[in-house]
């Protein structure tokens, strides 16, 4: 589903192709996100994040490519508002591939994370009942943190390639 991602304006090159040679495919990336998902699950002894998307920035629209969690159509119809913590930040910012950032203001469903996985592909992580600040509160969230920077590592070495 398409939707568009800003009223008006020009969405900016978010990082730059890779350089790498590898590419992994998106079913290779959800299998790699859902085992990073349970391993910090484990040492967090809880849930981080119970909701992924994988989006497609493109042209000033976003295409969800996969969804993951408890909303699938609520997450579509409020796409716009739930981004608005981080959209300043993927647009101000330009990110290389394997990046990510956590948002503190990020609260319910409003998007707590983002992963560049590739050439304006990201992923985007959130909990839907708790904010990234809760999250972090709980001593676990430190180790818990160690699967989400090796995945990261994984997409900055092989990064997601889909075709649009």
């Amino acid at each position: 589903m398409d939707f568009p991602l800003f009223q008006a304006g020009k969405l900016v090159l978010l990082c730059p192709r890779s350089s790498y040679g590898k590419h992994m495919t998106l079913e290779d990336a959800l299998k790699l996100i859902s085992a990073t998902a349970e391993r910090m699950n484990r040492l967090y002894k809880e849930t981080v994040f119970d909701e992924f998307a994988i989006v497609v920035f493109r042209q000033n629209k976003a295409k969800l490519l996969k969804y993951i969690g408890p909303r699938k159509d609520d997450f579509q119809k409020n796409f716009l508002s739930d981004v608005q913590e981080i959209k300043l930040d993927l647009i101000a910012n330009k990110h290389n591939i394997g990046d990510f950032e956590f948002s503190q203001t990020g609260v319910g469903t409003k998007v707590e994370a983002f992963l560049v996985l590739s050439d304006g592909i990201f992923l985007l992580c959130n909990h839907t009942s708790r904010s990234m600040s809760d999250i972090a509160r709980n001593s676990m969230w430190l180790s818990a943190q160690v699967p989400f920077v090796e995945m990261s590592d994984r997409f900055r070495s092989d990064p997601l390639v889909h075709p649009l």
